[in-house]
Order: C-alpha cells, then sequence, then structure tokens
C-alpha cells in the first residue's frame, strides 16, 4: 500500500498539481495586496475617499464606527469586503485570462510552422537524378 501511495504522489500530475497549488497561493496575496494598496484607494480616491472595507450594516449592539468594532458588537454585514473581495476575483481571473490566451496564441503560432524539411538522403538524390537523365533522354 505504501508503495503504491508513493507511485501516485510522485507522479508527474499530482507534483504539478502541488506546484500550481503553492504558486496560486503565494500569487492569491499578490493580487490582495494590488488590490487592497493599488486599486481600492484609487478607486476611493475618485469616488471622494471612500473606504470600501468600512462599508457595514450592523444588526445588532451598540451603533460603531468601524467594521472591526461592529463585528465585535454583534451581527455585521460587511458588504465592503465582500466588494473588496470580489474585486480580487475580478483581477484574478482577467490576469488568468490574459495568461491563458497568451499561451494559446503561442501554441497556436506552433502548429502553424510549417515543419522544417530535413535533408533527403543520398539515395533518394541519385534516383531522382537517373530519373532526371532517363527524362532528358527521351
Amino acid at each position: 500500500m505504501l508503495e503504491e501511495f508513493k507511485k501516485f504522489a510522485l507522479k508527474g500530475n499530482v507534483v504539478d498539481l502541488a506546484v500550481g497549488v503553492i504558486i496560486g497561493a503565494a500569487f492569491s496575496s499578490i493580487v490582495s495586496s494590488l488590490v487592497a494598496d493599488v486599486v481600492m484607494p484609487v478607486i476611493g480616491f475618485a469616488t471622494g475617499g471612500l473606504d470600501f472595507s468600512n462599508y457595514f450594516i450592523q444588526l445588532a449592539g451598540a451603533p460603531a464606527a468601524t467594521y472591526e468594532q461592529a463585528q465585535a458588537a454583534g451581527a455585521t454585514i460587511g458588504y465592503g469586503k465582500f466588494l473588496t473581495v470580489a474585486l480580487n476575483f475580478l483581477i484574478v481571473a482577467w490576469i488568468l485570462f490574459l495568461v491563458i490566451r497568451g499561451i494559446n496564441r503561442l501554441k497556436k503560432k506552433e502548429e502553424e510552422k510549417p515543419a522544417e524539411i530535413a535533408e533527403i538522403p543520398r539515395n533518394e538524390k541519385l534516383l531522382e537524378e537517373i530519373r532526371d537523365l532517363l527524362a532528358a533522354k527521351k
């Protein structure tokens, strides 16, 4: 059983998947930072300094000024955080679309390349020459 598991775990697909998950996790933190530190401040500036992370509806507890305080006070719907996560998803989806589109274009160019013509073997060249000589004698 251990031998079977070792074969399974070391198959190329499993290792490729593991690498993909690790890179995806690292990519996720890059995108989160891009959204939180670059995109959302620009959107906030364009909308007059609005901070999406503090958009919430407090359902219970004493009124609070920030989302974190409202969460501590009781049930709170944090739709600003949801907007940020949704924007994260859209950015990731867009970037993946562009990457896959680029890869598909590269594959298409590879398929369109004509196959390189291999050098004709010597015996075929000699046969062609004989054929040409016989055709010229007629």
